[in-house]
């Protein structure tokens, strides 16, 4: 495991914020090189002046609903689904770029909180950091990485696509630019194709033409990104059921 990967399960744990399985890796890692312990009491730490820090007020109340649509990725003040909105399954697949925050992500959120509801004046610095989509910041991990690469593809149709991927990181993010514009019933589908096989790695819309997009799922080293244009919600079956508009190899 490496640093980083480390730091984010710290963060989460310091939350109380892991799954059962990242609760026992961050505690594998830990036992197995004990000077990784100056990082974990440093969040713990964090944590506990953040909850010192936070002062005794009633929120205002919109402070729930501006919360809920920075942590989807969405511009607050957008409309909240309804209750009949499609499955949560569905809505994930067709959101562009949405994705977990990450236990750091969520660390970070945790901070903006405490200052926004104590420091007044900082909150609109704060919530505009709160608003960055969850495809953005994917893309920011990916660029920092050391083995950080990208590759750019023309579109049929017209356009560009231009896939950015770290294999330590194991994540892609899909750049797509000036796509000419589909059927409102349909949405573009991406996919990791492995040995021959697509496995579906999400959906996304292309407002304007113009998207950036997380793909769901692990990156395997070799893989090829490629998307096709799908029926909403994606394809039924699993597989591709159209040629791919762009296909970009990783290796």
């Amino acid at each position: 495991m490496n640093e980083q990967e480390f730091e984010e399960l710290a963060a989460g744990h310091a939350l109380h914020a892991l799954s059962p399985d990242d609760e026992r890796r961050f505690t594998e890692a830990l036992a197995a090189d004990p000077g990784r312990q100056a990082i974990a009491d440093q969040d713990a730490a964090t944590a506990a002046a953040l909850a010192d820090a936070a002062p005794e007020v009633a929120p205002p109340a919109s402070a729930r609903d501006a919360l809920l649509a920075a942590i989807a990725g969405e511009q607050p003040g957008a409309a909240a689904p309804s209750p009949d909105a499609a499955s949560p399954a569905v809505e994930r697949k067709d959101a562009p770029g949405r994705r977990g925050l990450g236990p750091r992500g969520w660390f970070a959120l945790a901070a903006s909180i405490v200052l926004v509801l104590g420091l007044g004046v900082s909150g609109f610095f704060i919530a505009r950091q709160l608003a960055t989509p969850a495809s953005n910041y994917a893309l920011q991990q990916i660029e920092k990485q050391p083995d950080a690469q990208s590759a750019t593809a023309p579109v049929a149709g017209g356009g560009t696509a231009t896939a950015h991927w770290s294999g330590s990181l194991g994540k892609a993010v899909l750049v797509s630019d000036n796509l000419a514009p589909i059927a409102t019933d349909k949405v573009y589908e991406m996919w990791f194709v492995r040995g021959g096989t697509p496995v579906s790695a999400g959906t996304f819309h292309a407002s304007d033409g113009d998207a950036t997009s997380s793909l769901d799922g692990k990156m395997h080293a070799g893989d090829t990104i490629a998307v096709t244009v799908e029926q909403a919600g994606g394809s039924p079956t699993g597989k591709p059921t159209s040629p791919p508009i762009v296909a970009i190899p990783t290796a």
